[in-house]
């Protein structure tokens, strides 16, 4: 039996497309949905594990990435935004109708991911967004209900998709944290 990871991997990860620049994210309301636009192509997308991200019913993983704050902005029904969990370091604002996360943002200026929303690219009609390229907080999904015994096949499956799976994030971006922190402690100058 094949490991389902997330309905849009499943069946194989489609490319980006060239020169694509955004669309609409929209939540799973039939009536007065909340529409989010990006107006920028995303980077760093991919299947995370964690327990805080909105997945869909059934998804072992979400997958989600990340782009300029400034070029998310809502255009329809932000009043039926709210933020999940305000302790949190990712501000997720969630339709309160469905569910929905539409965007993570955070606010504090000094996390080196400050900048940057999370989206989930999946709510969007549009098709040509980032492809995923990783798996994060693999381990994570045990604690949403997932059995250790079948974390190998887990990991399997990911490396079949073409999602390399960590236990935290993938190099390159661990490697954007440890600088942050380096140049913000003074032990890394420019």
């Amino acid at each position: 039996m094949t490991v389902s990871i997330h309905p849009s991997v499943d069946n194989g990860i489609k490319p980006a497309a060239e020169n694509f620049a955004g669309g609409t994210l929209v939540c799973k309301c039939t009536q007065n949905p909340v529409k989010v636009k990006i107006g920028a192509q995303t980077a760093h997308n991919h299947a995370c594990g964690c327990t805080k991200c909105w997945k869909p019913d059934g998804a072992l993983f979400s997958v989600v990435a990340v782009v300029s704050r400034d070029a998310v902005s809502v255009v329809e029904n932000g009043d039926k935004l709210k933020i999940v969990d305000p302790s949190a370091t990712i501000q997720r604002h969630a339709c309160t109708g469905c569910g929905v996360h539409m965007y993570g943002r955070i606010e504090n200026k000094n996390h080196p991911f400050y900048g940057l929303d999370f989206v989930h690219t999946e709510l969007s009609p549009e098709s040509g967004w980032a492809a995923p390229g990783f798996a994060a907080f693999v381990s994570s999904i045990i604690e949403s209900g997932a059995r250790p015994e079948n974390m190998g096949a887990v990991r399997a499956r990911l490396r079949e998709l073409g999602l390399e799976p960590y236990d935290c994030l993938s190099p390159p971006l661990m490697d954007a944290i440890a600088t942050h922190i380096a140049k913000a402690s003074g032990v890394l100058k420019d």
